[in-house]
Order: structure tokens, then sequence, then C-alpha cells
């Protein structure tokens, strides 16, 4: 199996919207439009094709040449300038195999080698059993729980508040 990240393209909208279709990748997410249609990808896209290409990164997640899921890594301001927020989702059928601890070590390699960000950080809710091992796996640190963080479903949820540092 074969893991790439790579330049989103606007051809990839049909893929991440029929990814982003399935309420338990969303359920996990931000607030989305559900259904997740492909005038709502490609919106996505155009928006991160023209956003400043020093404070998002976001790539596709291939696996075997096929997208199969998103990453990105938003830089912060102000005196948090040199602090970026990651987000990720991957298609059901690759969960539990290893793609996504793969990507993001791909994207944190290539942000502390390629920019002067010194520290990604991501908010899982507490619940995201599995994305919270995908970070411990890729080497960042649970920080602490943000109790009732966000609002999903119309319910506060806590989230756990992991992070990595450029040594």
């Amino acid at each position: 199996m074969q893991i790439e990240i790579r330049a989103l393209r606007m051809d990839d909208a049909a893929a991440l919207a029929a990814l982003l279709n399935n309420e338990a990748v969303q359920d996990n997410l931000r607030d989305l439009p559900f259904p997740y249609t492909r005038a709502d990808a490609e919106a996505y896209i155009s928006a991160i094709l023209a956003a400043d290409r020093d404070t998002a990164y976001v790539w596709a997640i291939t696996v075997d040449e096929v997208v199969a899921g998103c990453i990105g890594v938003f830089r912060k301001d102000n005196i948090h300038r040199l602090t970026a927020e990651m987000g990720y989702y991957i298609a059901a059928g690759c969960w539990g195999k290893g793609v996504m601890t793969d990507a993001v070590g791909q994207v944190c390699r290539y942000v502390f080698e390629r920019t002067d960000i010194v520290r990604i950080f991501a908010e899982p809710f507490v619940r995201n059993v599995a994305s919270c091992q995908v970070l411990e796996k890729a080497g960042f640190v649970y920080e602490g729980t943000l109790r009732k963080n966000a609002v999903k479903h119309g319910a506060f949820v806590d989230t756990k508040l992991y992070a990595i540092i450029k040594e």
C-alpha cells in the first residue's frame, strides 16, 4: 500500500464529496454540510487554492494513487504565528490500516522542514479514540482535556489537546 500526500486539485472534488457523505466520517469533524455535494468540495478546494501559501497547507491523501482523504495544517497568527492546527479525515475503508498515521507523519516532516512553524496541535473529540491513537503514534503528546470545548449535533463535547514540537 503506497500512502502519499499531494496538492489538492479541483478534480479531487468528486472523491472528497463521496468521502464526506458518510455520517460516521463527519461525526468527528467540524460542522460541514450534509449531504456534502461536489459543489461543496469544489468551493473548499477553490478556497484552499486561493489561500495564502504561508498560512494554509492542505493535501489530498492518496492510497495507491486513489484519493482517500484530506489533511491540513493551518497557521495561527499574532503571538501564535509559529503554531499551526492540524485537521484531517480519511475514508472509512482506510480506518485502522495506518494510513492516517503515515499521512500525519509526512505532513509534520514537511511543515517542520520547510516552514518556520515549531508547534503543530490537534483537538480531536474525546470520543474519537482512533484519532487520539493516530496522533500518539505520530509522536504527538497529550497535553490535556478541554472541557465543553465544542458543540457537535447540539451537544457540548470535550476535546483532547495534542501537540508535536519541532526539535
